[in-house]
């Protein structure tokens, strides 16, 4: 008897913690699925709403054009950006990914902070070439009229931190992606300034760079669990932030009053939004354990 009623909470206490379980990772999953569907329709919206509009265009073309007759001085900080080889840079960028991994023993880790490092640059680019387009204007603008939406090098800085941010261990990810947006920031305002891209381009790399790995990441989510809850207001938060953010940049952007206030308040944006999506997603993405050698275990370490 004494067996018995001995088996019988101990079989009872097993059974509850594995349906808390699973309702706590459904909540995980959403807020990684909010961040996801956030920003995939903020790239939207972005895109809508900057290029496909008359008055979006337009805005954005004066920007531009400040940018091309401003003087190379008043713009000096953004010239390491003009030196500097992406293709090289990526490539560092990948080694040093692998070794991170290899040095933690985790090499296929690794493999899958390379997945995401590549995958997301690799739909910009096709997105940018073969699917999206900037319709002409003919409103007789010496600014080129070819698509730059999403911008490849801020997709490009927006991806490599989150892959540092991956591969190292998950105690670092939250500084490092605060850390990383600063460096987006910079790679956005210096892009703008540059005349290489427009205010919409940089946020839209950014954001489909963050909608690809949010994507990944509540996959991962919902087959390794952890046992923490979500409560409603930060997934609406995280589900309404990132469109928010797009229709704010579009009010100031348009609503300025000279072209000198419309091209700093395009680089002060461009920085501003690009650094606030990376922190965005640094909250649902701070717990997830995208290590598949470590399928059981529930959160990164």
């Amino acid at each position: 008897m004494v067996v018995m009623f001995s088996e019988t909470p101990s079989a009872t206490s097993s059974t509850a913690p594995r349906h808390a379980l699973v309702t706590a990772a459904a909540s995980r999953t959403v807020l990684l699925i909010a961040a996801a569907a956030g920003c995939a329709v903020a790239f939207v919206v972005a895109y809508l709403l900057f290029v496909r509009t008359a008055s979006g265009q337009q805005a954005e073309n004066g920007v531009v054009r400040s940018a091309q007759s401003s003087r190379r001085s008043t713009v000096d900080w953004a010239a390491p950006l003009q030196h500097a080889d992406l293709v090289v840079a990526l490539g560092g960028v990948a080694v040093l990914v692998l070794a991170i991994a290899l040095a933690r023993r985790r090499f296929a880790l690794g493999v899958t902070a390379l997945v995401l490092l590549g995958t997301p640059m690799l739909a910009a680019q096709l997105l940018k070439i073969y699917v999206l387009d900037r319709p002409g204007l003919n409103d007789g603008s010496a600014v080129a009229s070819h698509n730059s939406f999403p911008s490849g090098h801020v997709s490009a800085a927006t991806a490599v931190v989150l892959a540092l941010g991956v591969v190292l261990p998950a105690r670092f990810r939250t500084w490092v992606l605060a850390g990383g947006s600063l460096g987006v920031a910079w790679v956005a305002a210096a892009t703008v300034a540059l005349g290489w891209h427009r205010l919409s381009d940089t946020v839209g790399g950014c954001l489909l760079v963050a909608a690809v790995v949010c994507a990944g990441a509540a996959v991962v989510s919902a087959r390794r669990p952890d046992a923490t809850g979500v409560a409603p207001v930060p997934v609406l938060v995280t589900l309404l932030a990132p469109s928010a953010l797009v229709l704010g940049g579009y009010a100031v952007l348009a609503t300025a009053t000279s072209a000198a206030a419309q091209f700093v308040a395009a680089m002060v944006l461009a920085a501003a939004c690009s650094a606030a999506v990376v922190l965005l997603v640094a909250g649902p993405l701070r717990r997830v354990n995208f290590d598949p050698a470590r399928a059981g275990s529930r959160l990164s370490r």
